[in-house]
């Protein structure tokens, strides 16, 4: 197909259409016509259906299956790209097969994750700080990362790389955990965690698509700076939840599984200066804790 549409708005494709694409369809579908991939049936299933309601076409393909991808082969000149990697390996598969039907020229945002950095022992770290991934998950991140930009480079695209930290919305809070008394780290051994909106990350995507500049990554992050177990303590308080009991590491490591425990191995700070300035982002939701104070929960 023709990457571009004759009449009328651009095309966009939408590439991973979660939580954070559902909210991302509204702002998009004034300005593009949006194709967001699922992996539903195009006709019968509720997420489709869901799709075609915010405004946008739903494209059955599996990002897994090539062959699926391939009546997408430069159908947008734009793509917005929120798929997460497969969950084994260190490679991002899925990215790969990305790449191979996007036109030359395109214009992509990827969301990626802040685990790319590893633990920074708290530190305030910026977007020029090297990546260091401790674990697979976040591995694969930075593969992508690295697919995307070697895409760019040979295809006369652009790429815009958004580290997102951990994404909360008054339906992504940390409630079951609470109620179930999970613990949390001692203040001696906890780690600074970092936040953003989850219609604030929508947002910021849609502001990347216009403003970001190309091979340019960017903190998709609020102004936050608590702990993790303060984060846990401030949830619990919103919500009238006993607030969690604190551990020492190591006996922490006992009660936790070890996804969870990584996500408590790793403290850092993120500035998001870079954010603000150069894509002009206006947090509706500056910090957790004004988020928090103007939802009943």
């Amino acid at each position: 197909m023709n990457c571009t549409h004759r009449i009328g708005r651009p095309r966009l494709l939408l590439i991973g259409c979660g939580d954070v694409g559902m909210r991302l369809l509204p702002l998009l579908a004034a300005r593009f016509r949006v194709f967001a991939v699922t992996r539903g049936s195009e006709h019968d299933s509720e997420h489709a259906a869901a799709i075609r309601a915010a405004g946008a076409v739903p494209v059955l393909a599996d990002l897994d299956q090539p062959a699926s991808l391939a009546r997408l082969r430069g159908l947008a000149p734009y793509v917005v790209h929120l798929a997460p990697p497969r969950p084994e390996g260190m490679l991002d598969v899925r990215t790969r097969n990305v790449t191979a039907i996007l036109p030359a020229g395109a214009h992509l945002v990827y969301v990626s994750t802040s685990g790319v950095y590893g633990d920074c022992g708290g530190a305030l770290i910026d977007e020029t700080r090297t990546v260091a991934p401790k674990n697979a998950r976040a591995a694969r991140r930075v593969d992508a990362e690295r697919v995307l930009r070697g895409w760019a480079r040979r295809s006369g695209g652009s790429v815009a790389i958004l580290r997102v930290p951990g994404i909360y919305a008054i339906e992504r809070l940390p409630l079951k955990r609470l109620r179930e008394g999970t613990p949390a780290l001692r203040a001696e051994d906890d780690v600074y965690t970092n936040h953003i909106q989850a219609d604030d990350l929508a947002r910021i995507v849609a502001l990347a698509l216009f403003r970001a500049r190309p091979g340019r990554v960017y903190h998709a992050a609020d102004d936050t700076r608590l702990k993790m177990a303060d984060y846990f303590d401030a949830v619990a308080d919103a919500a009238g939840l006993p607030r969690p009991p604190r551990l020492a590491r190591a006996d922490l490591r006992e009660v936790v599984s070890p996804v969870l425990l990584s996500y408590m191995s790793e403290s850092r700070r993120l500035d998001n200066t870079r954010l603000l300035r150069e894509l002009g982002v206006r947090l509706r939701y500056p910090d957790v804790q004004q988020a928090l104070a103007q939802w009943a929960l």
